[in-house]
């Protein structure tokens, strides 16, 4: 099995609070599509992969939240959920949850473990 080598993704800066940005990323020998959330100082990635039906969550780039920003949302289905598990709290995917992606952070430097 392929290791992916850690990879910086952005600052902690570069994301607004709460704020989405999504990227291209090489897991396994494989290129995804993936997205951060930021919450407060935390920073949470997820697949953009609705649990539904694969699909990404959005439509606009960069755009994954709620209007009153305090879920995901998928513009597909408007399915929403949570920002910290990625758990569905609404839609044709209740109960199921996005694909979390392993981050680490050194400082402000948000790093695909």
């Amino acid at each position: 099995m392929l290791k992916t080598a850690p990879a910086y993704l952005c600052s902690l800066d570069d994301l607004d609070d709460p704020g989405t940005r999504e990227f291209s990323v090489d897991r396994e020998g494989r290129m995804q599509n993936i997205f951060l959330v930021r919450k407060g100082n935390d920073v949470f990635g997820y697949l953009n992969a609705c649990p539904h039906a694969g699909q990404p969550l959005n439509r606009m780039r960069n755009r994954f939240l709620n209007l009153s920003e305090t879920h995901l949302f998928c513009s597909a289905h408007a399915a929403t959920f949570e920002i910290e598990t990625g758990l569905c709290l609404g839609g044709p995917c209740a109960g199921k949850s996005l694909t979390p992606v392993s981050l680490r952070r050194e400082g402000d430097e948000v790093i695909l473990a």
